[in-house]
């Protein structure tokens, strides 16, 4: 498939108890495409954070760009986006997309509880001043009933156990929404036991994005990655017929 020149380089961002290789099949799928592409990892250690070293790294990145993120990656893009003026658009996948000040507690006591919730279990880690904090994985056994239920359980297995723990973000608030003022698009995965597929649906809903539905676990970009990698050509494609350059 031939792509304008000006094409953003589309950013993957990963969310909680993953790292970048959890995009494999879609950065195959795009790379076919001739799409540019890159997937850094998200370091998982609180929104605020988190948000400040994808705007680092994208303000890296010489022309425009495409943020794609998946569940609590969808935050951080959110955040992040709001500092990266050659950002161009937002795609959201499974994912949370908070608004200014909400948290992601918030969306859980108005959606409800999910298997993921009732499957994490705490653990601490060390901080630079040399007190702790508390992390959180999946119960491997609970791993893919909660994450990723339409995958084959020798992928489960494996994943299960070589999770990436993911610092405790409940009550972590965003301090922007980067979609107030960048287009947008969303996937939500109709079979998702991590995040309601309602809150989904809301979230992408306010957020005014062209969404799709798709029949998918949580863990979408592996078991649909086709699905994620078309939403992803559509809004590149959007983007070349508007000209979008960056904000308004």
């Amino acid at each position: 498939m031939s792509n304008p020149p000006d094409t953003p380089t589309v950013v993957l961002v990963h969310g909680g108890f993953a790292d970048a290789s959890f995009w494999g099949p879609v950065i195959q799928d795009l790379q076919a495409r001739g799409l540019p592409v890159l997937a850094p990892p998200n370091p998982l250690r609180g929104l605020a954070h988190d948000a400040e070293y994808i705007a680092s790294y994208v303000n890296q990145i010489d022309g425009s760009v495409l943020l794609v993120g998946h569940s609590y990656g969808g935050a951080v893009i959110s955040v992040a986006g709001a500092s990266t003026p050659n950002a161009v658009g937002l795609v959201y996948v499974a994912a949370f997309v908070l608004d200014e000040g909400e948290s992601f507690g918030e969306i859980f006591a108005r959606f409800g509880d999910t298997p993921l919730v009732g499957a994490v279990r705490p653990s601490q880690y060390p901080l630079p001043n040399g007190e702790t904090a508390v992390e959180l994985t999946i119960a491997p056994e609970l791993y893919r009933e909660a994450f990723a239920a339409d995958l084959p359980t020798e992928i489960t297995e494996v994943a299960a156990v070589s999770q990436r723990p993911f610092a405790a973000i409940f009550e972590d608030r965003a301090e922007a929404a980067a979609w107030k003022t960048l287009p947008s698009w969303a996937v939500v995965a109709t079979a998702d036991k991590a995040i309601p597929p309602d809150a989904e649906r809301h979230m992408a809903r306010r957020a005014g994005a062209e969404t799709i539905e798709v029949d998918a676990s949580h863990s979408i970009a592996l078991s649909q990655p086709k699905a994620v990698a078309d939403l992803i050509q559509t809004a590149v494609n959007a983007i070349a017929a508007v000209g979008v350059a960056g904000r308004p």
